[in-house]
């Protein structure tokens, strides 16, 4: 497992996605310190603001989709899918490797910047929990629903991100009930309430938001596995 652990690490990280996924983390603290140099009037909800409209809508599913759909899904294009396929491991164990493997990289990817972000609006440790919980259980999610993804359609990639631009940026922000299936409405529900932030910004309990984000993650990665075991590997 370890070596399976390994490969998979090896085929994700790349100068390219580091350089300019870590960029974007850097901007992503430099946001946060002009937040803070900024209106000092209620540094709360604009350090909410930074980390809902750019780390949770913009940052954080972006990363783990580069991470996530790739991990199965560049060795299912390439062909060298079959090479793992039939390795003597149970499916399920192979794509708990695969999400740990994306994960591994992306959760600190994401995490650490947006935490020093939120650190640096100067709203108070409360904001930065909230940030660190709110991202962290996002990156989760997500990473179980684009490795799913990479493994069910070709240019997952591009699926990926009209997920995030058009259901999450667009249809979900209408409300209802297609806020309520979209992973970024519960990330910032919870992280709206764990930094006791405006309510117009909570739709959901705080159980819920919690609640569906896992939830996700565990029908994605099984609906992976079914995959996994039933195609056709060439």
């Amino acid at each position: 497992m370890t070596t399976l652990y390994r490969t998979f690490l090896a085929t994700q990280v790349t100068k390219g996605r580091l350089a300019g996924l870590g960029a974007l983390g850097a901007l992503a603290v430099l946001l946060g310190v002009a937040v803070g140099a900024g209106d000092r009037t209620d540094p709360v909800t604009g350090g909410i603001g930074l980390v809902s409209s750019y780390g949770l809508a913009l940052f954080v599913p972006v990363t783990t989709l580069v991470f996530a759909s790739a991990v199965l899904g560049e060795p299912n294009e390439d062909g060298t899918l079959v090479y793992l396929w039939l390795r003597p491991v149970a499916r399920w164990r192979l794509v708990a490797v695969a999400v740990a493997a994306a994960l591994t990289v992306a959760l600190p990817l994401v995490v650490l910047p947006m935490t020093l972000a939120a650190a640096a609006t100067g709203a108070g440790a409360g904001l930065v929990v909230a940030t660190l919980v709110a991202t962290s259980l996002a990156t989760l999610a997500y990473a179980g629903v684009f490795t799913w993804l990479g493994l069910r359609a070709r240019r997952a990639l591009l699926w990926g991100l009209a997920y995030i631009l058009v259901w999450e940026g667009f249809v979900a922000r209408a409300g209802g009930t297609a806020s309520l299936l979209a992973i970024r409405a519960h990330a910032r529900s919870l992280l709206a309430r764990l930094a006791d932030g405006p309510p117009d910004l909570v739709e959901v309990s705080l159980a819920t938001s919690i609640a569906v984000p896992l939830a996700a993650a565990t029908v994605a990665l099984a609906l992976t596995v079914r995959r996994l075991s039933h195609q056709d590997v060439q």
